[in-house]
C-alpha cells in the first residue's frame, strides 16, 4: 500500500513539474458579452483589459486548467456615459470591486471539439460555480513573425449567467437584461520551458 501511494505521489509531482504555460495573445483575443436593453436591442460590451493562461500537462490540453482576470475599470461599450455607470455602484461597483476573475476545476470533452469547461467566478466580491461552453481549435504548430514555429491553441467560449447571482445591478429587467451572455475569443500560444509547481 505504501509503495503504491509513492508512485501516485511520484506520478502527481512528475506531471507538475512538466505542466506547460499557454499565453493568451491579447491582440488576438477578446473578453465581451451581450444584454439586452429594454427588452428590445442587444448591447455588446467587452473588457479592454484583461490576462489569461492555461496550464496543461498533456499535449492535448485534455487536463487543462483555464485562468482569467479582467480589470473592471477597462469595461467598455463605446458609450461613456454608460460604461461610467457600470463601474458605479450601481452596477459592478469597480472602486471596491476592481478584478473579474475565473479559475477552472474541470475540462472535459463533449464530443469533437466541444468542450465543457466547470469553474469559480468572482465578480462583484461574490464566488460562484459556473459552467462554459467551449469549443477548442488545436493545439497545432504556426509559424510567428521571424519565422519561429509555436505552438498554438484556439478556444471559442460561451455562456450565460445571471447578473443577480453575483448582486450586480438593481436595475429592472425591462430596462437591462438579468441574463448576460458571455462571449470569449482565446489564441493561446505555448511558451518554452517546463512549468515547475510552486511550494
Amino acid at each position: 500500500m505504501k509503495s503504491l501511494f509513492v508512485t501516485i505521489v511520484s506520478l502527481f509531482s512528475l506531471s507538475a513539474a512538466y505542466a506547460q504555460t499557454w499565453s493568451v495573445d491579447k491582440a488576438h483575443s477578446r473578453a465581451g458579452f451581450t444584454v439586452t436593453h429594454n427588452l428590445l436591442a442587444e448591447v455588446d460590451g467587452n473588457f479592454k483589459t484583461f490576462d489569461a493562461k492555461i496550464t496543461a500537462a498533456k499535449p492535448d490540453l485534455s487536463d487543462a486548467v483555464f485562468e482569467f482576470t479582467a480589470d473592471v475599470n477597462s469595461i467598455s461599450t463605446d458609450n461613456e456615459r454608460r460604461d461610467n455607470h457600470l463601474k458605479s455602484p450601481d452596477f459592478f461597483d469597480a472602486a471596491k470591486f476592481p478584478t473579474l476573475t475565473f479559475k477552472s476545476t474541470s475540462f472535459k470533452k463533449v464530443e469533437g471539439k466541444k468542450y465543457k469547461i466547470t469553474g469559480d467566478l468572482t465578480m462583484h466580491g461574490v464566488t460562484k460555480p459556473i459552467t462554459l461552453d467551449a469549443t477548442m481549435t488545436g493545439p497545432v504548430m504556426m509559424k510567428g513573425m521571424g519565422g519561429k514555429e509555436q505552438e498554438k491553441a484556439g478556444f471559442k467560449i460561451n455562456s450565460t449567467l445571471k447578473r443577480s447571482d453575483f448582486s450586480v445591478g438593481t436595475i429592472p429587467v425591462v430596462v437591462v437584461s438579468d441574463e448576460v451572455e458571455i462571449k470569449v475569443n482565446g489564441e493561446f500560444a505555448k511558451q518554452d520551458g517546463a512549468v515547475a509547481e510552486k511550494k
